[in-house]
């Protein structure tokens, strides 16, 4: 009875989620009032009907409903709780659902938090987060239905795809979904603006704090899925750049360039047309990534779906979002107003170069990931692009990123002075190249590589510090500094913290695959790994091979660690559960292969890593997170302000 609740509740949402969208925008455009009055309870309805859906689903997973398909083909009796609850999302049909409650729950958040909005505005903005509704809800109900029933439900389900079998995923893909999806929210701010007429800093007031919420999820969601690649894997590698990672790490780049561009928007009135440009342009990638985890061009650990149909519909999506969005952006670009003027020398100047190279960043990282499919799609070959390409382009670009990002933090608005910054910023740039040089010796022989990552990661560190410092000696109420002040410089130090991390991590990490018996030992970074046994466990629904090893240093004991080797009854595919020992400066790694030779003693493949500071690299990103939400709960986004004098209308538009 209750998949026929969620199925039914389901259905319901595609009308209302059309009949929202379109008195969402036709009311906020014609200014009926009694249109814009249904826009917020229809938003509260969309989201009961989309809960009871999830919920039911949620449901038929927990009771072990073996009548729904989706069900049958992503859990078991035997799998512990907590996975079949995050087995919801741990298939093609059930993440999509996902997805859907989360983009109605930004919905329910945004009509409940914008209150300060005029109802017209507002009403646009859930209007157009409507209408992408709906093409969610018709690709669900058309292709990915979670509610398809069997007449002789199986005594037992399929099971859950031991890679997913692990406490990331509860918290990977919905925090990364909650930060795919909530760049709808800008990109409908922008399309709203552009529909009423009205570029001005008001509206970039408005669309700032969801920008940066979005941001902050996907900050999260990509550090929490390195990591879990970097313990579940057993390979010890925290960033592979495989095509379905470098699908979340491109909207990621230019929700960075486009956070900074509404802040020059907001403060100033300029970059209106490259702002618009970067909102569509990070919810279209967003739309990308979900076209290619779920068309089937993609083999991967992270791709669910092998259905074409499910392709073509997502393309033809993407088609219409992207074509109708810069179609609207092409009529009304040409009659907007120019801004003001700005020095070459200015925080706008470097703020537009960053935002330049963010996105050519996105750019090679989007190219490196399609070529291969457009060259096997022309039957051209096959063709493989890893890490020697990305890091080859990538990290290049990135560098003169970290350098403006500094000088843009210190430079004034409209204009400032090359000597008075050279003046300001001198003093620690030759402290932290000094120190950058220095501190690679002490970690193994010095790198030029090494003391660049240093040195621009103290430089960053020392100037964010320098202007707390000054915020707080000058400020006479230096509590009342906004709060997006203090998210700024701790998301800029989060990036100097990964900088560090990446640095010491590929510069210094040292590894060995090696062949084992009970009583050997093997050395790496100064460790002692001694293995003491191996023994046989039980799961609830695997039986694993565990390995007893003792770590040591200089003789002396300091714990024991006990990787595993899991085969799951469900399936024949063997699992690595990495053993890993984390300090503050370095992590010490060991995982299980196979068994070698059989015997008394029987010999066992081992890999072992120390990896100096790679915990940063996560730490770092939980510092950008902190920053980035600090900087949208900044109160100047909850208050209302009069926005006359400061708009800037589109000659001929609809007001």
């Amino acid at each position: 009875m209750i998949p026929e609740l969620g199925h039914f509740a389901l259905i319901l949402t595609l009308p209302v989620a059309l009949v929202l969208g379109l008195l969402g925008v036709a009311g906020g455009q014609t200014g009926r009032a009694d249109w814009m009055a249904l826009v917020r309870p229809g938003t509260q309805a969309l989201w009961v009907l989309t809960a009871i859906a999830f919920g039911s689903l949620t449901y038929a997973f927990y009771a072990n409903d073996f009548s729904v398909v989706y069900v049958v083909q992503h859990s078991n009796t035997s799998l512990p709780t907590m996975y079949r609850i995050a087995g919801v999302w741990g298939g093609h049909e059930g993440s999509l659902l996902l997805w859907h409650f989360m983009l109605v729950s930004w919905m329910l958040v945004v009509s409940i938090f914008s209150r300060q909005l005029p109802d017209a505005m507002l009403s646009r903005v859930l209007g157009i987060l409507g209408l992408v509704a709906v093409g969610f809800l018709l690709f669900m109900l058309l292709t990915s239905n979670p509610f398809l029933r069997l007449i002789d439900a199986p005594a037992d389900g399929r099971d859950l795809n031991p890679l997913l079998q692990d406490p990331g995923l509860v918290f990977h893909p919905p925090m990364l979904y909650m930060g795919y999806v909530g760049l709808a929210v800008p990109f409908a701010f922008a399309i709203a603006a552009l529909l009423n007429g009205r570029l001005d800093a008001a509206w970039a007031r408005w669309s700032r704090p969801w920008a940066t919420a979005a941001w902050v999820f996907l900050t999260l969601g990509i550090a929490l899925g390195s990591w879990w690649a970097y313990y579940e894997l057993g390979w010890g590698g925290w960033w592979f750049w495989d095509p379905v990672e470098n699908a979340s790490f491109l909207p990621w780049l230019v929700s960075a360039a486009l956070i900074h561009s509404l802040a020059v928007t907001e403060k100033r009135g300029l970059f209106r047309h490259w702002t618009i440009v970067l909102a569509i342009t990070a919810f279209s990638l967003s739309l990308l990534g979900t076209f290619l985890v779920r068309s089937g061009v993609l083999t991967s650990v992270h791709a669910f779906a092998t259905d074409p149909r499910r392709g073509v519909f997502i393309l033809i999506f993407l088609s219409v979002v992207v074509g109708g969005s810069l179609t609207l952006f092409a009529l009304r670009a040409g009659k907007v107003r120019s801004g003001g003027a700005f020095a070459l020398f200015s925080r706008e100047t470097f703020l537009l170069v960053n935002n330049v190279l963010l996105t050519t960043a996105a750019a090679t990282v989007l190219l490196g990931t399609l070529y291969p499919l457009i060259v096997d799609a022309l039957k051209l070959g096959k063709l493989s692009v890893g890490p020697p390409y990305f890091n080859a382009v990538f990290v290049p670009i990135m560098v003169p990123v970290l350098l403006f990002m500094v000088i843009g933090t210190y430079a004034r608005w409209k204009s400032e002075s090359a000597v008075e910054m050279a003046r300001k910023l001198g003093p620690s740039a030759v402290a932290s190249v000094l120190l950058g040089c220095a501190l690679p010796l002490l970690a193994g022989p010095w790198s030029a590589l090494s003391a660049m990552g240093l040195s621009l990661a103290l430089w960053i560190v020392l100037t964010s510090l320098q202007q707390i410092y000054r915020q707080i000696r000058d400020t006479v109420q230096w509590r009342s500094t906004p709060w997006s002040f203090w998210g700024m410089h701790i998301a800029h130090i989060g990036i100097a913290v990964c900088v560090v991390g990446v640095t010491m991590v590929k510069g210094y990490e040292t590894e060995k695959d090696v062949r084992m018996r009970v009583g050997d030992t093997v050395s790496v970074g100064g460790y002692t790994f001694k293995l003491t046994g191996i023994r046989e466990a039980k799961g609830p629904n695997y039986r694993a091979d565990v390995g007893d090893v003792e770590l040591s240093r200089d003789g002396k004991v300091l714990r024991m660690l006990h990787p595993e080797k899991r085969a799951y009854f469900s399936t024949t595919m063997p699992m690595t559960e990495a053993a890993i020992d984390t300090g503050l400066t370095r992590d010490v790694y060991v995982s299980l292969g196979e068994q070698l030779e059989g015997g008394d003693n029987p010999a066992w493949a081992m890999r072992v890593y120390h990896k100096p500071f790679v915990s940063w690299i996560w730490g770092g990103g939980l510092l950008m997170a902190l920053g980035g939400t600090l900087a949208a709960l900044d109160r100047r986004y909850r208050k209302k302000r009069a926005t006359a004098a400061s708009t800037i209308e589109i000659k001929g538009a609809v007001a």
